[in-house]
This record gives structure tokens, sequence and C-alpha cells, in this order.
């Protein structure tokens, strides 16, 4: 099966930046949305960012304003640029991916999972 993999995360300053990459072992066949997780120690894992294939994007309220995701439709990939960076945010992140029969990805857990990259943001 296609795996994923996260790249992209470290140590960054608040107020700083990074940018998380995600990209299949293979080619990704019948898959709508791409989108990323985060769970936070302690907290439960939750929705940062969707993107589908047409281009529509769902953000968090937390992170609106201050994340962008993307994609690259080619096999597909995916990529969160995180700006304006706060302790909040730190986090595993974990990149998904929802087969296109999935039409409300706030409500369905993704088809395929990465192992996750941590996210730490402090001074």
């Amino acid at each position: 099966q296609v795996q994923l993999a996260e790249s992209g995360g470290g140590l960054v300053q608040p107020g700083g930046s990074l940018r998380l990459s995600c990209v299949p072992s293979g080619t990704l066949f019948s898959v709508n949305f791409m989108g990323w997780y985060r769970q936070a120690p302690g907290k439960q894992r939750e929705l940062v960012a969707a993107i589908a294939s047409g281009g529509k994007t769902i953000y968090s309220d937390s992170v609106k304003g201050r994340f962008t995701i993307s994609r690259d439709n080619d096999k597909p990939m995916v990529f969160l640029q995180m700006n304006k960076m706060r302790s909040d945010d730190t986090a595993v992140y974990y990149c998904g991916a929802w087969y296109v029969t999935v039409m409300d990805v706030t409500t369905s857990l993704p088809d395929y999972w990465g192992q996750g990259t941590q996210v730490t943001v402090s001074s």
C-alpha cells in the first residue's frame, strides 16, 4: 500500500515559519482531499487544513490567516506553509488523504496516514 511521508518539521521560535511537505511513496489513485492533522500532548488529534484536488480549502479557526495549504496534483503531494507560529502550534503533524467517495473530511478520518513529523515552537 502507498505510504505518506512527511518532512519539514523542527524547532522554530514564536513568530517564525516552517513548511511541511507530504509525499506519497507511489501514485495515489482515487484520492480527492489531502490534508494535515496535528496532535499535541494530552490533546485529541485535530484537523488543521485540507485541500481538494480542485482547490477547495478548509482550515481550522486556530490557523486561519497564518497557515496555507497547497498541493501538487502530480502524485499528488500536499504542503503546509506555517507562518506567525505560536507555542500552541507545538504538536506532531500528520499528513492524510481521503478517497474520492469522502465528501466531508471534517467528519471522516483519512484513508491514508503518514507517520508524523514533530513541530516545536519555543524560544
